[in-house]
């Protein structure tokens, strides 16, 4: 479904934070493009976000003041949250959006109330399994609702929910192992194992991995290492793996992520719910060891949403040893019926539609709002997406049609 050319309503997406944030963000962007939409992104100032968009040219880039909210800082959160509602509603005065997508945090909150001050529609996507106080906070003002996990639905209070799965990028798919391999300077055909933790690394999985790299490379001498380090920690990872003989990638940040999972055997990584997504559609084995400070624990919920249908392994950092870690990664790396195993699970909870679905219901609404209500029914209203939604209304919650197993309902 496209909308007329000579409409080109302008949506805004508010996705700045984290790459699990944006990165979803911009995939929905590049759907809202083809259905010939023009898309403003809403950006923070942090270096995940400029780097991130540095060479987009199809989509304007805004950026507004971060208003992330800490323990003992309230009064800086609404100092900072009150600066980026007026910059979002200033930017708004000079074309008003016809809809603004939150895709979850604190930054994305205040471009939400700015578009309402302009009589937008307003949307939501809530990731994670567990909402995020962002989002439970916005699920009261916003028109429509969007979940990437089925268990997020009874969390979210509102009454128009659609689960539609976490868009990914289009060119996260299955692809040639060796060429990517080679595109990163690693050997093809050696296994590669891929540690990272999010767009701003994890030192409690770097410690693990490198406490655990001597009886790693004695129990697979074979194996290679793609490591995202995050900005903190590149230069004793990087020497970690030197003083141990290794064959290793060593990067604070890899923006073709695409390469990294294509080129690896397995993936050791944060449970963040954007990664999930990722890891499903290029069929990653992983062993997940979840941001044990995250708020509500909620990477703990994602991971066991995986594990418990068998699509991952996990580790909880508080626990993990060394030697359990090496024992997971012999399991995924030696093994080739687990990760077949596991390659089928994830297939189950990868939803490749999840961009254009969520496009499909910001355009159907505009539309409808354009010429009060008198439009056909498109495919999107009729299609998969509207199945899945009736299914929510009756508890059979999930992507496409027919909806998920029981056993991926559960928390």
């Amino acid at each position: 479904m496209s909308v007329s050319k000579s409409i080109r309503p302008l949506i805004a997406i508010a996705c700045g934070g984290t790459g699990g944030h944006l990165f979803p963000g911009l995939a929905v962007g590049e759907q809202l493009l083809e259905r010939g939409c023009d898309v403003t992104l809403l950006i923070s100032p942090k270096e995940i976000d400029q780097q991130s968009v540095k060479n987009e040219r199809e989509m304007k880039v805004v950026t507004l003041p971060a208003v992330g909210m800490t323990r003992g800082h309230f009064a800086e959160f609404i100092s900072g949250f009150l600066a980026s509602y007026r910059a979002a509603k200033k930017h708004f005065r000079s074309r008003p959006p016809q809809a603004v997508l939150a895709m979850g945090g604190f930054t994305s909150a205040p471009p939400v109330l700015a578009g309402r001050a302009f009589h937008a529609a307003t949307f939501l996507h809530e990731s994670n399994v567990i909402p995020g106080r962002a989002n439970r906070w916005l699920a009261h003002v916003v028109t429509q609702a969007f979940v990437g996990f089925p268990a997020t639905a009874a969390r979210l209070h509102h009454a128009n929910i659609l689960c539609t799965g976490t868009p990914v990028r289009p060119q996260f798919q299955p692809s040639d192992t060796g060429a990517c391999r080679m595109s990163l300077g690693l050997d093809l055909r050696r296994p590669v194992l891929l540690v990272m933790g999010g767009s701003q690394g994890a030192s409690g999985v770097n410690d693990l991995m490198i406490a655990a790299l001597p009886q790693l490379v004695a129990t697979l001498p074979d194996l290679q290492y793609i490591h995202l380090t995050g900005p903190k920690d590149s230069e004793k990872v990087q020497a970690a793996y030197s003083g141990n003989g290794c064959r290793a990638v060593v990067r604070p940040f890899l923006t073709e992520m695409e390469l990294a999972l294509g080129a690896a055997t397995a993936a050791i990584s944060r449970s963040g719910a954007s990664s999930l997504a990722e890891f499903a559609a290029m069929r990653v084995p992983s062993i997940l060891v979840p941001y044990p400070a995250a708020a509500d624990d909620h990477q703990l919920h994602n991971a066991l949403g995986f594990t418990e249908t068998g699509a991952a392994l996990l580790l909880e950092q508080g626990s993990a040893t060394p030697g359990q870690l090496v024992d997971h990664v012999a399991r995924l790396i030696g093994d080739a019926g687990s990760r077949t195993a596991m390659c089928g699970a994830l297939e189950r909870w990868d939803a490749p539609r999840a961009a254009a679905r969520i496009a499909e219901k910001i355009v159907a609404t505009v539309e409808a709002l354009n010429w009060g209500g008198r439009t056909r029914p498109s495919a999107s209203e009729t299609g998969p997406a509207a199945r899945s939604e009736k299914n929510l209304m009756t508890g059979r919650v999930g992507w496409e049609d027919g909806g998920v197993p029981d056993s991926m309902r559960t928390v």
